[in-house]
């Protein structure tokens, strides 16, 4: 049983989510955290030698899923604004980097590191539009060449549009669907183009 595994059930879990969700409806964007098949979908594709940032890791549900997956604790960079969830992700994975920050400042959060995967938990579609492509422009930032981003959305559709895509200059695709989840969960897969 892992670390994560014996520090909490997921009563706590939907307690902790609760309590967020009235703070802050809007952010949290959500009134259940992420179920498991949704998080393990969230990590597909994502192991051992991944360098690995979280944006809005909330409980760590996803975060249990990336270190299943193999990601190393200290090549996992968890960035939370809400210090409620700081202190419980500090205290569940005292071995990854728990970034306490907004995701609009990952520029100076994160200066100068690249990852091969970011994975967020940000409610996209809960953003303004001009929120949405600096929170968007800077995770592209943090790719290396090869990287990708994984980002959900209970909408069903991309929550990056056409138009959004060609100004970030993005591919994406559906990376799965997790039809059980409450509600259901929707992962696509944003890979920057290559230069020609």
């Amino acid at each position: 049983m892992s670390e994560f595994q014996q520090s909490h059930t997921s009563d706590d879990d939907l307690g902790h989510f609760l309590k967020g969700w009235i703070r802050n409806p809007l952010a949290i964007g959500a009134f259940a955290p992420s179920g498991k098949a949704l998080a393990k979908l969230m990590a597909r594709d994502v192991g051992v030698g991944s360098r690995v940032v979280e944006l809005g890791a909330g409980t760590g549900r996803v975060t249990a899923a990336l270190l299943a997956s193999g990601v190393a604790p200290g090549n996992l960079y968890l960035v939370e604004r809400d210090p409620h969830f700081v202190k419980l992700l500090e205290r569940r994975f005292p071995r990854c980097h728990v970034v306490a920050a907004d995701a609009l400042e990952l520029d100076s959060e994160l200066d100068a590191q690249k990852f091969d995967f970011v994975i967020s938990g940000l409610p996209l579609l809960c953003f303004s539009p001009e929120k949405r492509y600096r929170i968007l422009q800077q995770a592209l930032r943090l790719l290396k060449p090869q990287g990708r981003l994984h980002q959900f959305t209970y909408a069903g559709r991309c929550p990056v549009d056409r138009d959004l895509r060609a100004l970030l200059r993005v591919d994406s695709v559906l990376l799965g669907i997790a039809p059980l989840n409450l509600p259901p969960g929707f992962v696509y897969r944003l890979t920057p183009r290559l230069a020609a």
